[in-house]
């Protein structure tokens, strides 16, 4: 009898987002390279967007067509639940998981508002980052290990994570170094 080997994580190729939260600011960065297979085909894609009118920050990682999906799905979330990010994305993961059109997307998300961060998986996955950092896609445990060896260092959320994106897109032959950054700050407007 043959014994099936346990799963793997589910880990997405062809970029790398990062997640980190410093002081008051919270700050989502990624790359903008788009691979299929060996080649590169996009090296600007906005893999980090604002959501629900700016208070709400989301990068993917995996099938471009899947993220829009999710984007779309996670903001009409949003609308629904006013706002309330946890509920939102835990609604969401929940779709994901049962809903047969879902459950097939290949995709992965950090989302972030001024008091929250998530990351979020088609497994059914709402894990709030230890340490208030978080990455996902191929380039995310250089990106990981960069933010938490700089965590204690003087540098803002937002310089973490340009240079920690700057060292996985140098380890990492999915990701590039065109970085699409946006960071939000606790008691400061979305926008």
């Amino acid at each position: 009898m043959m014994i099936e080997p346990a799963s793997a994580p589910l880990t997405m190729h062809a970029t790398t987002i990062l997640m980190v939260r410093k002081n008051n600011d919270i700050v989502i960065g990624g790359d903008g390279q788009v691979s299929m297979g060996a080649t590169i085909v996009k090296g600007n894609a906005r893999k980090v967007r604002r959501l629900s009118g700016g208070n709400v920050v989301a990068g993917f990682a995996g099938a471009t067509a899947d993220a829009f999906t999710l984007f779309e799905r996670l903001e009409a979330k949003l609308d629904q639940y006013r706002g309330q990010l946890l509920r939102a994305c835990v609604e969401l993961t929940k779709d994901w998981r049962t809903d047969r059109y879902l459950r097939r997307l290949e995709a992965m998300m950090l989302v972030a508002d001024k008091e929250t961060g998530l990351m979020l998986s088609g497994s059914g996955d709402v894990l709030e980052p230890e340490g208030g950092i978080g990455a996902i896609g191929s380039g995310g445990n250089y990106a990981l290990a960069a933010a938490r060896a700089l965590a204690d260092s003087s540098y803002s959320a937002e310089e973490i994570v340009r240079r920690s994106l700057a060292i996985a897109a140098d380890i990492c032959v999915y990701t590039n170094h065109n970085f699409v950054i946006e960071k939000l700050t606790a008691g400061s407007s979305g926008s």
